[in-house]
């Protein structure tokens, strides 16, 4: 599929790829890495073996969207890491823009976006490197824009999937919502390369799902419940539990 012409506000220096069908996003997105001289995002109308957080897989119904951006960024694999955050602020701003809603949307730790209280969207990244280096890092979005997956495989506890345009009504193709959300991504990212993860964590926070509130923490090793007190600079959770405070970096949270 020959791509489509980019809005007039598509950031300068970013490639846009339109493909009718991949194996996924973020494996075409690691393919074409190598040979790229600038940022480029991937947009998948169909995908045969998409994949979530902790190789789950990923259901791509027709018309909801699924693309990855693959980036060189500077900085060490923790810094990297923070992009998980940039992308939730910029799926949120381009939500926001596509609805006119700014009140229903969320964002839940480490890397969800929810629509009155359900999961809309979901952030997955990988990076390519050695030792303390990362070569390519790739940013792998898939939003609900028009139908929310089936919930019969839902874990026990999980926040249930939601549509945008079952909760709001908004019609969106693929290609509006990247042109959408590949402005927004690049400002931001423009703010941490700039002053680094100190406004990306305060615009963060004010949007955070059940800040101050009990939650529950699952390592995998083990389960924590505590209040939400904050994201710290490093990106971690910190939870106020009987035992003290705990910075927790990577978990999957239930409410």
């Amino acid at each position: 599929m020959p791509p489509s012409n980019p809005s007039p506000t598509w950031p300068d220096g970013v490639g846009r790829r339109i493909l009718a069908a991949t194996d996924s996003t973020m494996a075409e997105a690691a393919r074409i890495a190598p040979d790229l001289a600038g940022p480029e995002w991937v947009l998948a109308h169909e995908q045969t073996a998409a994949r979530g957080r902790r190789g789950r897989g990923w259901v791509q119904p027709k018309g909801n969207f699924s693309a990855s951006l693959v980036m060189r960024p500077e900085g060490s694999p923790a810094e990297a890491a923070l992009r998980s955050f940039v992308a939730a602020l910029a799926v949120r701003e381009a939500s926001v823009a596509a609805t006119g809603r700014d009140d229903l949307f969320t964002l839940k730790w480490p890397n969800d976006v929810l629509l009155n209280g359900g999961k809309l969207a979901g952030i997955l990244l990988e990076s390519v490197g050695q030792g303390s280096g990362v070569t390519h890092l790739i940013v792998g979005i898939g939003v609900n824009l028009i139908h929310a997956p089936d919930t019969s495989q839902l874990e026990a506890g999980a926040v249930a999937p939601v549509s945008l345009k079952g909760e709001t009504g908004a019609h969106v193709t693929p290609e509006a919502f990247l042109d959408l959300l590949a402005p927004a991504f690049a400002r931001y990212e423009a703010q941490l390369a700039t002053y680094g993860f100190v406004p990306i964590r305060t615009a963060w926070l004010t949007q955070a799902a059940r800040l101050g509130e009990t939650v529950t923490a699952r390592t995998g090793a083990e389960e924590i419940t505590g209040t939400f007190q904050t994201v710290d600079e490093a990106g971690n959770l910190v939870l106020e539990t009987p035992k003290g405070s705990r910075a927790i970096p990577a978990a999957e949270i239930y409410f």
